[in-house]
């Protein structure tokens, strides 16, 4: 893959889910409220020390951020400001009327075009997918950052979504209180070929990365 790494990011809640039934996210996002540290300029976003010390540097590294058109459309486009360098929307539709067209956001229709046109603005820095099941099944994700959230929502919008191969985590190294960021590589010993790739007939195939507790939420 040409560019920067890949990385799946998003909150999760214990059972799976990034939004209740309701499509909201209930207290996924708390962690960026409960702390007297401000995580950007924006005065805003306030964390813990340790939450500052792990998301700070993650998101300095991030060069450009891939979200769909419901992500873009419920944020109403940041006014215009994402917190990212450029965002990638990938949508069926044309951008929204009377858009500025200096914002940093490019409307690319497909995930693989999506993926590419990250890449390329990223550089050598991180590309950031938000909750993007489809990049994950299609094999164009290097590593996978899940932010456990202590919730169990029951029922919503699973965090991965609908994937036809199995991806299993291992050698947890430590649980912390509050909101364990986990994060996790592609595994250079998986064998098989991607979904895209798998010969007709055969079973799926299993990655096996490795699970790696960064730091925390509280």
């Amino acid at each position: 893959m040409l560019g920067g790494q890949s990385s799946h990011v998003r909150p999760v809640s214990v059972d799976g889910f990034i939004a209740d039934e309701n499509d909201e996210p209930g207290p996924l996002f708390d962690w960026l409220s409960n702390g007297s540290v401000p995580l950007d300029e924006s005065a805003g976003l306030n964390v813990s020390q340790t939450s500052y010390d792990y998301t700070r540097p993650y998101w300095d590294q991030i060069g450009a951020t891939i979200v769909g058109r419901h992500v873009f459309d419920m944020t109403d486009g940041w006014d215009g400001k994402p917190p990212s360098d450029h965002v990638v929307v990938v949508t069926h539709r044309p951008a929204p009327e009377g858009w500025d067209p200096e914002a940093p956001f490019h409307f690319v229709d497909g995930i693989t075009a999506a993926v590419a046109k990250a890449q390329e603005l990223a550089g050598d820095r991180i590309v950031e997918v938000a909750a993007g099941g489809q990049v994950l099944a299609a094999g164009l994700i290097d590593e996978v950052r899940v932010d456990v959230v202590p919730v169990v929502m029951g029922a919503g919008k699973r965090y991965f979504g609908p994937v036809d191969a199995q991806h299993l985590l291992e050698n947890p190294d430590a649980v912390m209180r509050g909101c364990a960021t986990c994060s996790t590589a592609r595994s250079p010993k998986s064998t098989g070929a991607t979904p895209t790739q798998r010969p007709s007939g055969s079973p799926p195939s299993i990655t096996r990365p490795s699970w790696r507790v960064r730091g925390t939420c509280t």
